[in-house]
Formats: C-alpha cells, sequence, structure tokens
C-alpha cells in the first residue's frame, strides 16, 4: 500500500473514531428506531438534557432546559452543541432546518477539516471556522493507527499516556491565549441579542464543545454539578458508536488493541477537573477566568443571563 494510502486509511480510521465517516450500515444499526427521529427530534435522556437525533451525528444536543441556582431555567431552542456534521444525512439536513440556526461554529483544526470533510448545512448557512487547538492529538492517532504497529499504538497512548495527553489538552483550554480567545468570541456572540439560534461543534462534541458547554452554563448560574452532569452525558450519546469503531480496528486489522482509545473516546471527570484546576490556579475562581481569562466584562454576563434564561 503506498504511503498516501496508508494516510487516507489512517485518517479514516481516526475520523470513524470521531463518529463523522461511520459507514451508512453502521449508522442504521446504531440508529433510533425508525420513525422516532422524524416525529419527534427531541428526545429526551433525563429531564434537563435534550438530544436532537440525527444519523450522521450522534452528540446532538439543546443545551436548554438546565435550572439554574437563582431560580430561573436555560431557554430551549437557541444554543445547541454538536459533534461534527459533515456526515448528515439529507434528512438529517432538513431537522437541523427546522432549528432555525443563524451561525454554526467549527472548533474543529485544519486538519480534522481536510479529512473529515466540511459541514453539510442547511441553504444558506456557512460554518464560521474557530479553530481550538487539539495539541496535535488527530496527527498523533492518524500516525498511531496508520502505524499498525501495535507497539508503537502502546507506546503512545498506553500505560495512561492516553489519559495524560487529555489532561494537557483540557488545561490548554485555560492556559492558551487563542483557545481563549476563540471561547471568549462564541460566548459573546451568543450574548448578542441580534443573534439567532447557535449551534458549536468539533469533531467529537465532547472536549473543546464539552469545555464550551461547560463554561456557558456556569456562566448562567447552572450549578456546577449540574454543569458537569451535561459534560459527562457525551459518553452515553457516543457509547455505542465508540464500541463500533474499536470493533472494526480490531477486525481490520490496523489495532490489535482499540482499547488504548478507550481514554481518547471518553470524557472524564478527571479531565474537566484539569481545567477548572487550571483556572484556579491561574485567575483564582471560574469568575476570574470569565472576567480575566475570557475578557467579558459584566455588561456581557447580564446579556447572556437575559438572553438565555427565563
Amino acid at each position: 500500500m503506498s504511503r498516501v494510502r496508508i494516510r487516507r486509511a489512517a485518517a479514516a480510521a481516526v475520523a470513524a473514531l470521531a463518529l463523522a465517516t461511520l459507514p451508512s450500515a453502521a449508522h442504521a444499526a446504531a440508529a433510533p428506531a425508525a420513525g422516532s427521529g422524524a416525529r419527534h427530534p427531541h428526545q429526551q435522556q433525563d429531564e434537563t438534557i435534550r438530544q436532537i437525533v440525527l444519523q450522521g451525528a450522534v452528540n446532538v444536543r439543546d443545551l436548554g432546559g438546565h435550572r439554574t441556582w437563582t431560580g430561573g431555567q436555560v431557554r430551549q431552542g437557541l444554543v445547541y452543541r454538536s459533534d461534527a456534521l459533515s456526515k448528515l444525512t439529507d434528512a438529517d439536513v432538513t431537522t437541523v432546518s427546522g432549528l432555525g440556526l443563524t451561525k454554526v461554529i467549527d472548533f474543529r483544526i485544519p486538519m480534522e477539516v481536510q479529512y473529515d470533510g466540511a459541514d453539510r448545512l442547511p441553504a444558506g448557512l456557512s460554518p464560521t471556522a474557530r479553530p481550538v487547538s487539539d495539541l496535535g492529538l488527530y496527527g498523533t492517532l492518524v500516525g498511531a493507527i496508520g502505524s499498525g504497529d501495535p507497539v508503537k499504538q502502546e507506546q503512545m497512548l498506553g500505560g495512561g499516556r492516553a489519559e495524560a495527553y487529555m489532561r494537557d489538552i483540557y488545561r490548554t483550554f485555560v492556559t492558551s491565549p487563542e483557545n481563549r480567545a476563540q471561547f471568549a468570541a462564541t460566548l459573546r456572540e451568543i450574548a448578542d441579542g441580534r443573534q439567532g439560534p447557535v449551534l458549536y461543534h468539533c469533531t467529537s462534541g465532547k472536549d473543546r464543545t464539552g469545555w464550551m458547554s461547560y463554561v456557558l452554563l456556569r456562566a448562567l448560574a447552572v450549578p456546577e454539578d449540574t454543569a458537569e452532569r451535561d459534560y459527562l452525558a457525551s459518553n452515553t450519546f457516543r457509547a455505542a458508536y465508540d464500541a463500533k469503531v474499536r470493533a472494526g480496528l480490531k477486525q481490520s486489522g490496523r489495532m490489535q488493541n482499540p482499547d488504548l482509545l478507550i481514554p481518547l473516546q471518553e470524557v472524564r471527570q478527571d479531565y474537566l477537573d484539569s481545567a477548572t484546576a487550571q483556572l484556579e490556579a491561574d485567575y483564582g475562581s471560574f469568575y476570574g477566568y470569565l472576567t480575566q481569562g475570557l475578557g467579558l466584562d459584566l455588561r456581557t454576563l447580564a446579556k447572556l443571563q437575559t438572553k438565555l434564561v427565563r
């Protein structure tokens, strides 16, 4: 196999890992029962977490519905979080069109977009590229899976190295000026009263998107434990697909031990704690991260509350 074909195969595997390029049969196998998404695009996972059921993306949710400690409730239909939208079906695009989105923000880096593809969106809607660094994780996965070498894969991902990689990525959500600028710009746009419904996403909809959602919910006075549950819910929505991806990599012979990928596929409290510990160290408190780290003034924070909490 040529080097180009090897890299393409590896990239395809990484994309599948991120649930962006599963074969259509795999989508069908893990999809909800026929008709459940078409008639009821909002599926209630619990009393607050609302999934938008699609065939080509599995971690699409309305961020609304959560109660705040001030007695309010986050409005539904204004902010959505998602994994990549590059593999949406025609029916999915129709469902997304019904959300009335006016902006889609893509946190993926150019390499991810190159291999996974651009978002498939309703006519008249184009994604806004706002890349947030993954510290080279995507390229690392391409190299590890593409090598087909179990020793190399173990050296790269085993022995707690994958978990450490994830903790480092989460810390950069706080320490990187470039990352902070991307999150801050997104929050300012969401706060703008002239801005209609917004969806933001990365590849898997769990780390960069998960942190953005956690920060937004906390800024809206949603209790910390509720914001954490919303973050951890990605494991529920992604579990079946992630297991299918690991089985496919083993069956294809590209990985003898695909369980090495589990720390990269999952969200974990430990990862989130790495980011929150970093913001406490750098800014003293979550409020300090909002105002000093992200540069949000009190007016912007008040606008978020006015627009998104009822």
